[in-house]
């Protein structure tokens, strides 16, 4: 699950909320994430999408599995966390909204330098 800066625009940041893609994305990173179709998407990518079966519009981070007709498989690297597509089955292409790019760590705690007294 992720909290989103700008979800619409063509770049975005999300943080990535929870263990399901650990170890490679960690509670509390970041990511960078390019709006793309998803006919662009390839097995591998790690992509935001829209859950399914929520209507509130949450957005998860997970990784692309494969094709199938009903749209992408995707899941957590954490095999121990299930809310992915075993749970919920594929995720339609108009649901899978863009390729996250950058792993970032906390960079909201960029602080300025304090001058020298």
């Amino acid at each position: 699950m992720v909290a989103s800066v700008r979800p619409f625009a063509r770049w975005a940041v999300h943080r990535v909320s929870g263990p399901s893609m650990a170890p490679a994305l960690r509670d509390g990173d970041f990511v960078l994430a390019r709006r793309i179709p998803a006919r662009r998407v390839r097995a591998g990518d790690v992509v935001v999408a829209r859950h399914p079966a929520r209507a509130d519009g949450l957005l998860l981070v997970k990784r692309a599995v494969r094709r199938t007709d009903g749209g992408w498989w995707l899941e957590g690297d954490n095999m121990f966390v299930t809310s992915d597509s075993r749970e919920f089955g594929a995720v339609p292409d108009r649901l899978v909204l863009a390729r996250a790019v950058l792993r970032l760590r906390d960079p909201l705690g960029v602080a300025r330098i304090p001058r020298k007294r």
